[in-house]
């Protein structure tokens, strides 16, 4: 039943905004007012375009919570403003549990440290659960001398001048905070060659131009199984199942770095909790179905173990912070 579901997502992913995803089967049997939720179509908000991972992952959630809820959930791809359009959208809607948010990374914990928006990822957002993580990975050319972690420390120590290091997605990326974090806590200095998006950036690294950058599991794996990058350290506290050879950074001298891409919903913060709880319920079978999370890891994603609206609180607890000083070690400016 699901694969023909995750068939039917994936051949959707290109469509335009406002797509429908799942049907109707059994609705579960909840609180009185859970039990009148859903009457109609949810609308689940995904901040950025159609065709990438964190719109996948909204729509696989989307259909299985439309096929155990019984109503549409319909995704509308709301770009713009790096995400934080869709997120005002969401903190400004009626908390009917009709309109939702993918919540993402850069949406919650990078971008309003970066830039004044409207609306407080903590006090205006209610979490139902956090649904998938990945960690990026810190990526060399096949030629650099250098095969862990601390033979890189010591070898860019080693060099009379700066060596660079690429930016994919620009100062305000994932992939260039973190490698300003690791930066610091590694006591390096080492110049960034910014890029409009990863795939530039790699195709610099593949062609010798930059010695390293960090990147997106998904997007590193099939240019290392084709030999084109060799893959250094994941930035998880734990390797990756995606690669498991490939060691943890905090393996190399660095206990406790631990920094990964997430996806997850939220909604309006006065949304019911039944409603919030039937949903969470819900993710929760998911990530516990082992078909689910089979094709969750194809698309180079694993699920959260930090699930339910208490978990994801907890989690987004920590990722604000952690994310906030990346952008003050990067030296982002406030806009």
């Amino acid at each position: 039943m699901f694969s023909r579901l995750l068939s039917r997502a994936l051949l959707r992913r290109p469509l335009a905004c406002g797509v429908l995803v799942g049907g109707a089967l059994l609705a579960y049997v909840a609180p009185a007012q859970a039990q009148a939720w859903p009457q109609r179509a949810v609308k689940v908000l995904v901040p950025f375009a159609a065709g990438g991972n964190i719109d996948l992952m909204g729509r696989l959630a989307s259909a299985r919570l439309s096929e155990a809820l019984g109503q549409q959930f319909v995704v509308e791809n709301r770009v713009g403003g790096n995400g934080v359009i869709a997120a005002e959208a969401v903190a400004r809607a009626r908390p009917d549990g009709y309109t939702l948010l993918w919540a993402s990374t850069s949406v919650i914990a990078i971008f309003p440290a970066i830039s004044k928006v409207g609306y407080d990822p903590v006090k205006d957002l209610a979490p139902i659960s956090l649904f998938a993580v990945a960690p990026q990975v810190l990526i060399v050319h096949p030629a650099f001398p250098a095969h862990s972690i601390p033979e890189l420390v010591a070898y860019v120590k080693s060099q009379k001048e700066k060596l660079a290091y690429g930016g994919g997605g620009g100062p305000g990326s994932a992939s260039n905070l973190l490698m300003a974090l690791f930066l610091k806590r590694a006591g390096l200095e080492m110049s960034n060659v910014s890029y409009r998006g990863t795939a530039p950036a790699m195709t610099d690294v593949i062609a010798g131009h930059i010695p390293m950058m960090f990147a997106p599991i998904s997007e590193v794996l099939p240019q290392a199984r084709a030999g084109l990058v060799r893959m250094l350290a994941v930035s998880s506290g734990a390797r990756s199942l995606q690669a498991p050879d490939v060691p943890a950074i905090a393996e190399g001298g660095f206990p406790g770095f631990h920094a990964v891409s997430w996806t997850g919903l939220m909604a309006p913060a006065a949304t019911p909790r039944d409603i919030i709880d039937r949903m969470a319920m819900e993710f929760g079978r998911a990530l516990n179905d082992p078909e689910f999370v089979a094709h969750m890891r194809e698309a180079g994603v694993e699920p959260a173990k930090e699930r339910g609206p208490a978990g994801f609180a907890a989690f987004i607890a920590n990722e604000i912070p952690l994310w906030g000083e990346a952008v003050k070690v990067a030296g982002v400016t406030l806009q």
